[in-house]
C-alpha cells in the first residue's frame, strides 16, 4: 500500500517548532523528507527540554521520519550543494530571517530559476513584509501580540502564557495545510511553484474566533474570564469530593438544560436570561454555585456516571499519566509506541489523523545529526573524496 504523499519530496531547512513540525507531519504520510542542519550547531531542538542516555527527547520525536543532512547554508559551496538539492524537491521549509536565503543567494528568484515547480515556505513570527518583519521572534511573541495572553488567566490575575509551544503548534498545523493548498494547485491545475508566506501570529488571530469581529463591530475588548466562557454557561473546571477536577461545557442549549436537571436546579432553565448562551454567561455566578456544591458533593466516578446517564457534557482533568492509562486513548492508540535504536520502544502521539486506505506511521524516529549526510551527497554526485574535502571545509 502506498503512502498518500509518497513521492513528495521536502527539504527542512527550517528550526523551533513551527517548520519542522510541519515537516514532521509531511513525513507521517510517507513525504520524502531530508532535514538540514548546520554541520557545527544542529537543530536547536537537539539541546531543548530534557534527553535521556544522552538521546534528546524533544528531536526523537520531531525528527522522526526525516533524513538528516549537515550543510552550512551561509557558505558558497554550501549554497551550491543546496541548489543541486533543491532541483529535484517540491517543498523546501525554512525559518530564517526575511532577507536570509537572499543574502546567501537562494532566494525565491533564484531558486524558482532551477526549479520552477518548487513551493518556497518560509515560516517567521511576523512575516516576509511589514515593519515588524526583521524583528527575532518566537511562539511566544505571537501569542502575546495575537491578543491570545490578554485574555488567558483570571481576571484580577497577569495575562498567561501557555507553558508549550502553542502558537507553533497552531502554525505547523497551518503550514501542512498551506503546503497541500500549494502541492494541489501546482499539481493539479499545472502551474508553477509559489512561496507560502507563513506569520505564525496569524494563524492565533484566526483560532481566536470573532475577537475581531466583535471589536470591529461593537467596540468591545474581550477581557480575562478565567476557565469561564464569555459566551455560555455553565462552563468550567469544578472540583471533586475525592479530590478531583472535571470539566463542563454547554455550548449546546439542551445540554445546559440537562445539566441543570441533573445538579437539582431546573427552576433556572425558566429564566428568561437561560434561553441563550450569552444570558447564561451574564449569570455564571449563579451557575457555577449549582454545579460547584452538587460536583464537589460526590467523588470522581459518581460525577462522571451521572453525567453520562443525563448524555451532559464533562471531562476529568488529565495529566499525561492520566492520558496513558485511559481506555479511550489506549484503544486508539493516540499515544503510539516507536522504536528508537538507543532508547527501544518509546511512546509518542501518533500521526495526526487517520486515514482509512492511506494511515500514517512512524518509520523511525529522530536520527543522529549527519546521519544521511554521504547518502543524499552521494546521490548528487558528490564522490567520497570530494565529500571528505567539504568536511574538513566545514561546509558539510
Amino acid at each position: 500500500m502506498h503512502s498518500p504523499l509518497e513521492g513528495v519530496r521536502v527539504i527542512d531547512a527550517s528550526t523551533l517548532f513551527a517548520g519542522p513540525l510541519a515537516a514532521t507531519i509531511l513525513g507521517d504520510y510517507g513525504a520524502d523528507v531530508t532535514k538540514i542542519e548546520h554541520p557545527v550547531k544542529g537543530d536547536p531542538a537537539r539541546g531543548h527540554g530534557p534527553a535521556k542516555d544522552g538521546v534528546p527527547l524533544w528531536w526523537t520525536m520531531l525528527g522522526r521520519n526525516k533524513r538528516t543532512v549537515t550543510l552550512n547554508l551561509g557558505a558558497a559551496k554550501g549554497a551550491e550543494i543546496a541548489k543541486n538539492l533543491f532541483k529535484s524537491a517540491d517543498v523546501l521549509i525554512e525559518n530564517f530571517r526575511p532577507g536570509t536565503l537572499e543574502r546567501w543567494g537562494l532566494g525565491p528568484d533564484v531558486l524558482h530559476e532551477i526549479n520552477p515547480k518548487l513551493i518556497i515556505v518560509r515560516v517567521t513570527t511576523y512575516g516576509q513584509f511589514g515593519p515588524y518583519s526583521h524583528r527575532p521572534g518566537f511562539g511566544t511573541l505571537a501569542e502575546a501580540m495575537s491578543g491570545f495572553a490578554a485574555i488567558t488567566g483570571e481576571p484580577d490575575g497577569p495575562p498567561t502564557l501557555p507553558p508549550f509551544g502553542l502558537a507553533d503548534g497552531i502554525a505547523a498545523l497551518t503550514t501542512a495545510q498551506a503546503i497541500m493548498t500549494a502541492l494541489y494547485h501546482r499539481d493539479v491545475h499545472d502551474e508553477p511553484g509559489q512561496v507560502v508566506d507563513l506569520a505564525i501570529v496569524e494563524p492565533m488571530l484566526t483560532v481566536l474566533g470573532m475577537q475581531a469581529m466583535v471589536y470591529d463591530q461593537l467596540g468591545r475588548v474581550q477581557q480575562r474570564t478565567g476557565n469561564r466562557s464569555v459566551n455560555n454557561a455553565p462552563r468550567n473546571t469544578y472540583r471533586t469530593a475525592d479530590g478531583r477536577w472535571v470539566a463542563v461545557s454547554t455550548s449546546a442549549q439542551a445540554i445546559a438544560e440537562r445539566v441543570m436537571r441533573l445538579v437539582g436546579r431546573p427552576e433556572l432553565i425558566d429564566e428568561p436570561w437561560f434561553a441563550t448562551g450569552v444570558g447564561r454567561a451574564a449569570h455564571a455566578d449563579v451557575l457555577d454555585e449549582a454545579l460547584s456544591g452538587w460536583i464537589g458533593a460526590r467523588d470522581l466516578a459518581t460525577v462522571t456516571a451521572a453525567f453520562e446517564r443525563a448524555q451532559a457534557a464533562i471531562a476529568p482533568v488529565y495529566d499525561i499519566a492520566d492520558v496513558f492509562a485511559d481506555p479511550q486513548f489506549i484503544a486508539r492508540d493516540s499515544v503510539t509506541t516507536a522504536h528508537d535504536p538507543t532508547l527501544g520502544p518509546v511512546r509518542m502521539p501518533g500521526p495526526l489523523y487517520r486515514l482509512s486506505r492511506t494511515p500514517g506511521s512512524i518509520r523511525w524516529t529522530g536520527r543522529p545529526r549527519g546521519a544521511d549526510t554521504d547518502d543524499v551527497l552521494a546521490g548528487l554526485g558528490y564522490d567520497e573524496g570530494e565529500r571528505a574535502k567539504l568536511r574538513a571545509e566545514g561546509i558539510i
